[in-house]
């Protein structure tokens, strides 16, 4: 970490970074759709349940990024078939439209809330425009998805599925001029729990929060961080990220992903309305 943010890439997806479960429902008859799978997390969530064999449509506003994801799918030969779809996440039409589109490859019975943006700023100088746009991204996307979704995952056979949204360690807590950010992973929180609430056991909902993760939203969140409190991305990633936690390394986008493919398998049952609190350590041991 010391000798510069040039390390700090995250590695290349392959098949041995992704977790691979037999599960009898990851077949290509059923569908998973992943929000912001053109990088980062969704890419990785995206390519994963790929290779375990379900059919996976990618929605992003990146239609360039969801074919980069769309060759590492094929490159990895994975089992699952990927469809990609433009989709702004900010347009409930676009969104009905994405999971309309999902419907007419399978059953649909996964989806993963990924897609994210962030922006630096105190609460006395945060630009309302950007606080509308995280809030519609992050709060209200993951909202009108589930809302779309849900009365097709309870339509199936057996009316078993999973809806999980990308949380955070700022769900759990507050950090400085991350206001947006951490007023929406809170609320994420409440929907998780509240899909939970109604899904009767049968639909599970449960949110993954990660500490700092290897993508392109952190190493902009790490030169932004840099820029404004005059510091290196050295001192940012060593101090102010990682400072806190016992696992002084960040995760990468498929440790992350991992973590949805076993929240959708069936070794996942009992886990409805949780929350999987991968951060070193991070929210739960002190000095």
């Amino acid at each position: 970490m010391t000798e510069g943010t040039s390390e700090l890439t995250a590695p290349e997806l392959t098949r041995d970074s992704i977790l691979v479960l037999d599960d009898k429902r990851f077949i290509a008859d059923n569908v998973a759709l992943v929000t912001g799978a053109a990088s980062g997390i969704g890419r990785a969530t995206a390519v994963a349940l790929a290779v375990n064999g379900l059919t996976v449509i990618g929605a992003d506003i990146d239609g360039d990024g969801l074919i980069e994801t769309a060759d590492i799918i094929d490159d990895l030969t994975a089992s699952g078939l990927f469809y990609d779809v433009e989709t702004d996440l900010t347009n409930a039409g676009d969104i009905r439209a994405v999971v309309e589109a999902a419907t007419k490859e399978g059953t649909l019975r996964y989806v993963a809330n990924i897609a994210g943006l962030q922006h630096i700023d105190p609460i006395a100088e945060f630009p309302v425009d950007r606080y509308d746009h995280l809030q519609d991204v992050l709060i209200r996307a993951p909202f009108l998805t589930a809302r779309a979704a849900i009365p097709h995952i309870e339509a199936t056979d057996d009316g078993v599925g999973a809806i999980a949204n990308m949380s955070s360690v700022h769900g759990q807590y507050a950090t400085q001029r991350k206001p947006a950010y951490i007023i929406a992973k809170h609320a994420l929180n409440g929907l998780t729990r509240s899909i939970a609430a109604e899904g009767d056991g049968l639909l599970r909902s449960f949110s993954v929060s990660a500490g700092y993760v290897l993508t392109p939203l952190m190493m902009n969140q790490i030169e932004q961080t840099a820029n404004q409190r005059n510091i290196s991305t050295e001192a940012v990633v060593e101090d102010v990220m990682l400072g806190q936690a016992r696992t002084k390394e960040m995760m990468t986008p498929a440790e992350v992903a991992n973590l949805f493919v076993f929240g959708f398998s069936g070794h996942g049952r009992h886990l409805n309305g949780g929350d999987l609190l991968w951060d070193g350590g991070f929210t739960t041991t002190y000095e």
